[in-house]
């Protein structure tokens, strides 16, 4: 006890010292337990992972029971939805050839008879852009496909005669060759590698064409009215499903309005409004929303082939 009086710095180093390493101690045998614990835990789930890699699955009667369910739902709900996308497109009918051409002649002539009673201008020799069966007949196996286009292009036309167009300026077919590959489905695949594979593999292995497209490319002229009610149509067609891939509109004014000329010099703006406010002055002159528009779009008709 003398000493510790004669000694009071280092006995105090001596007793934080000892007490720190008792500390140090006690936390590293903690740790060490902590760790074993731990260490078991994962050595015992990692042999049971292993375990159940190994083992063959083989599905129980109550498990078994609820996929087939799932099965069944999904392919009710898939049956469904096919259904509801067969009503959004125009049937294909079967059709000879000759049947065809006079189909079209019909057309022709009811789509040119309505176009005048609408006052809309058609395009010269005018046949719905099917010109090439005017006066030659389709093969037999392209008859009824040639019908359900026909159709849709009817429909088409219509629409626009309705919104009162001014005038169709052109409509063309676009060849079958030159359209978009046909979308296609991928073969099945189970597990990360199939996966993996069916995202990697090309769309068309399986050969199962999902649907078809027909493609025209069409222009008119109109008001911007008629040119915005024409394009909601057929956004909201539902006898035929309709894609519009590309959308292009020309103003025949290429300049904006100018500035009003009778406004007062030094930017007074009372004396240039008053005049306008005036009842005695004429109808308003409208500077936006009286030009005409070209629009020219190229629009998908749809076919399922399921």
């Amino acid at each position: 006890m003398n000493w510790f009086e004669q000694n009071r710095f280092l006995g105090t180093f001596v007793v934080v010292f000892g007490i720190a390493t008792l500390a140090a101690l006690y936390f590293l045998w903690s740790a060490r337990s902590s760790f074993a614990q731990v260490r078991a835990r994962f050595d015992e789930n990692a042999t049971e992972l292993n375990h159940l890699q190994r083992l063959t699955p083989f599905p129980n009667d109550t498990n078994l029971k609820k996929m087939k369910a799932q099965a069944g739902d999904y392919a009710g709900q898939l049956e469904k939805l096919k259904e509801q996308l067969k009503a959004r497109v125009l049937p294909a009918t079967p059709l000879a050839p000759n049947e065809f051409q006079s189909r079209l002649r019909q057309a022709v002539t009811a789509i040119g008879e309505k176009a005048r009673v609408n006052r809309v201008k058609l395009p010269d020799n005018f046949f719905l852009g099917f010109n090439e069966f005017a006066s030659a007949l389709p093969d037999n196996a392209a008859a009824p496909v040639l019908g359900q286009q026909l159709a849709q292009v009817e429909l088409l036309l219509n629409i626009m005669i309705d919104a009162r167009v001014d005038a169709v300026s052109s409509l063309r077919r676009v060849p079958a060759t030159a359209t978009a590959t046909p979308v296609t489905a991928a073969t099945p695949a189970t597990g990360a590698s199939g996966v993996a594979a069916a995202r990697n593999a090309p769309a068309a292995a399986s050969g199962l064409q999902l649907l078809e497209r027909a493609v025209i490319e069409v222009a008119f002229i109109s008001n911007p009215g008629a040119a915005r009610r024409v394009l909601n149509q057929v956004a909201a067609a539902e006898q035929q499903f309709f894609i519009t891939r590309t959308l292009h509109v020309l103003n025949e004014k290429d300049k904006g309005p100018e500035r009003n000329a009778g406004a007062a010099p030094g930017g007074n703006l009372a004396s240039a409004v008053a005049p306008a406010a005036s009842p005695s002055n004429s109808a308003l002159n409208f500077i936006v929303g009286t030009e005409r528009l070209t629009t020219s779009a190229r629009i998908e008709m749809v076919r399922f082939a399921f």
